[in-house]
């Protein structure tokens, strides 16, 4: 029949398919073995934007600022010294009316000396202790922002790493599209030029290569800039990338138990607490303005040519003094109230924090579930396809399918692999993203081969320094 002698020339055998396919795998396969001794995998793309990303540097040097707190807040309990010293020059003419007629003095001075004030606080109405100890309450706010910092950008370097994953096996499975589909077109206008074929059937091919070509172009350009978001977060460009394992291992078991953890252990909402503790600190200290104040002072001075008569005066003096605030403008009481405000701020804030990782832990939950379940079906989806296609192409060999059969049939069974790599990229990134949700994506949950960052490092060489404006090197 003619018909079947279109359709077996103008369509590539099943052996030929087989053939391309294994070679495909074989090609891939060889190629992961020559660059698997330099691919970098998830946990090594993760360990590199933990030591270079820019974003958790810069949070990491605001912590350092906010240590500089305590040592300005324990500035408050120690004494003051500060010394003077004057120089000066005086002419005097004094003209004066006497009994026995007009007097005139003149003489020069070079009046000169130096004072030195010792002052100490005693008492400040427990401003200083209060001062103290929300400072410290911030230093543990900022730890804790740091670590949910820490917990963003090891979210967005281990998505940056999946969607390069996912952009190089899609253009894979696209590239042996378009090899696929440009033979099947070589053969129809093979046999086109003897007229065996129709010019439908060559345009039919025609445009599913075009297609197939848009795709592949299209993939690439989702490539790169996958590309570029990798070199972004994690700090270098991707060499060679694989698909990682699971961490669901590292997850717990069912909801409840991810509402427990991240209720005790999510950064977010430990951060808010300590910010809330902070501001019930502040109360304390504004409300001290009201109490008196206990100051003593120590000053010793001395003074050359003060006067004519005066050659030389040396004082000392200790001084004891007692501040007692009676009216102060009703600024005191502003501050008081607005420190109020600002602490049930707070307070809302902690609230609002429990209620946003709540639901971050119930969303990232029922996600990983249905993708879970989709993975499934996804999978079946293309085995379905796979055995449809075969079929299809059995079928156009004897007559009973056309070209355009056997070209839907290849691409339903593209569309699903696509659809299969994308899934198993949501699945690891759903699996960290509810790693994140409960508060335990971070280097030491994740064992990542990395010099942890310790904030007390800092904290304790900054605390009681007393001298000195050089940054201590501990990062």
């Amino acid at each position: 029949m003619v018909f079947s002698r279109y359709v077996d020339a103008s369509l590539p055998s099943a052996r030929w398919i087989t053939a391309v396919t294994v070679s495909a795998f074989l090609y891939f396969f060889l190629a992961t073995l020559s660059t698997g001794a330099r691919a970098e995998g998830m946990n090594s793309a993760l360990a590199s934007a933990y030591e270079n990303n820019p974003t958790l540097a810069a949070e990491r040097a605001n912590l350092r600022a906010i240590d500089e707190g305590v040592p300005q807040a324990l500035a408050g309990r120690r004494p003051t010294l500060s010394g003077s010293a004057d120089l000066a020059y005086q002419d005097s003419d004094i003209r004066a009316l006497a009994a026995a007629g007009p007097t005139r003095t003149q003489f020069s001075l070079r009046p000169r000396g130096f004072s030195i004030t010792l002052s100490q606080p005693l008492f400040a109405g427990f401003t200083v202790l209060n001062n103290i100890r929300q400072a410290e309450a911030l230093v543990k706010a900022g730890v804790e922002a740091l670590k949910n910092t820490e917990q963003n950008t090891l979210f967005d370097a281990a998505e940056a790493y999946m969607n390069v994953v996912r952009d190089m096996a899609v253009i894979q499975l696209r590239r042996s599209n378009v090899r696929v589909l440009k033979e099947q077109l070589r053969a129809t206008n093979d046999r086109f030029s003897v007229g065996e074929v129709t010019r439908t059937d060559v345009a039919q091919g025609e445009a599913r290569v075009a297609l197939a070509e848009s795709g592949l172009s299209l993939a690439n350009a989702n490539l790169a800039t996958s590309r570029a978001i990798y070199e972004q977060v994690i700090g270098h460009p991707p060499n060679s990338v694989a698909q990682p394992a699971s961490i669901e291992n590292r997850l717990p078991g069912n909801l409840q138990s991810a509402d427990a953890i991240a209720e005790t252990e999510h950064p977010a909402i430990l951060a808010a607490a300590y910010a809330s503790e902070a501001a019930s600190h502040q109360v304390n200290a504004r409300r001290g303005d009201l109490l008196p104040r206990v100051d003593l002072e120590a000053t010793y001075s001395d003074r050359y040519d003060s006067s004519l008569t005066t050659q030389r005066s040396e004082t000392a003096s200790i001084t004891g003094r007692v501040t007692v605030p009676i009216y102060q403008r009703g600024e005191t009481s502003s501050r008081i109230r607005q420190a109020t405000q600002t602490l049930r701020q707070r307070q809302l804030e902690v609230d609002q924090a429990r209620l946003q990782v709540r639901a971050a832990v119930a969303s990232a939950w029922y996600q990983l579930q249905s993708i879970k379940a989709q993975l499934q079906s996804d999978q079946a989806q293309v085995r379905a396809n796979q055995v449809a296609l075969n079929g299809v192409r059995a079928e156009a060999n004897v007559g009973q399918r056309t070209v355009l059969d056997v070209l839907d049939a290849e691409q339903e069974l593209l569309d699903s692999r696509v659809t299969l790599v994308t899934t198993q990229r949501d699945r690891i990134v759903a699996s960290y993203a509810l790693l994140s949700a409960i508060g335990r994506l971070n280097s030491r949950r994740l064992d990542l081969q990395v010099v942890e960052y310790n904030p007390n490092l800092n904290y304790s060489a900054v605390r009681n320094r007393l001298f000195g404006i050089g940054i201590p090197e501990v990062d």
